[in-house]
């Protein structure tokens, strides 16, 4: 059964690309013009009622969320490689960190820069500088997020602090630049790159 992403270069779903990649697996990219709003189409909304992407359809199943889509891939596609078996003992340091980036680092990072006022205490993610200081921690061990071993975790922590880094929401320190450099090395990344430019290219988008 074949995979189908529907995907927009400048959505979460170009980092769904990368995990795809990494995956190895055949699959098509349906684009969605974010700008006429196909994101809200009935079709979509039938699939995911947020109304946004990405939205990955593999057979009868249908997977939303990047973090969730990326497990999923690598559960069904990569068990035991790109994600450790369900009894091994890093399963749980993988489920962390590919939690961390859409539980606290991504509400932590909008709080911060849009000046949400609130007590460390009543939210997840706590406060910014906390956040900082455990990403530092999970990613100078090195090199990645489960040493020596590469996994789908490092596809969606990493993801999120690319955008963060590129956007100027979290400052490049030489930890994360060393991070990001290794995840850059990734043929799978490069081509995931590569594929998300060329369909900017192809619908003339900025960027």
């Amino acid at each position: 059964m074949s995979i189908t992403l529907f995907h927009h270069p400048f959505s979460r779903a170009a980092g769904t690309v990368w995990a795809l990649e990494e995956v190895g697996v055949p699959y098509t990219l349906r684009f969605v013009d974010l700008m006429k709003g196909e994101q809200k189409s009935p079709e979509l909304l039938a699939m995911n009622p947020m109304g946004k992407l990405p939205v990955l359809v593999d057979g009868d199943t249908v997977v939303t969320e990047a973090a969730a889509i990326a497990l999923y891939l690598g559960d069904r596609y990569a068990s035991g490689t790109l994600a450790p078996a369900l009894d091994a003992p890093e399963r749980g340091t993988y489920l962390r960190w590919s939690f961390f980036s859409p539980s606290v680092v991504e509400p932590g990072a909008a709080g911060k820069h849009s000046g949400w006022e609130f007590r460390p205490g009543q939210v997840g993610w706590g406060t910014f500088e906390a956040m900082l200081a455990t990403m530092h921690a999970a990613v100078q061990p090195g090199p990645f997020l489960l040493g020596d071993r590469f996994s789908m975790a490092d596809v969606v922590f990493g993801a999120t602090l690319r955008y963060m880094v590129r956007f100027g929401m979290i400052e490049s320190t030489p930890v994360f630049t060393a991070y990001l450099d290794r995840l850059a090395q990734r043929p799978a990344l490069q081509r995931a790159d590569a594929r998300n430019d060329a369909i900017r290219a192809e619908h003339g988008l900025g960027g």
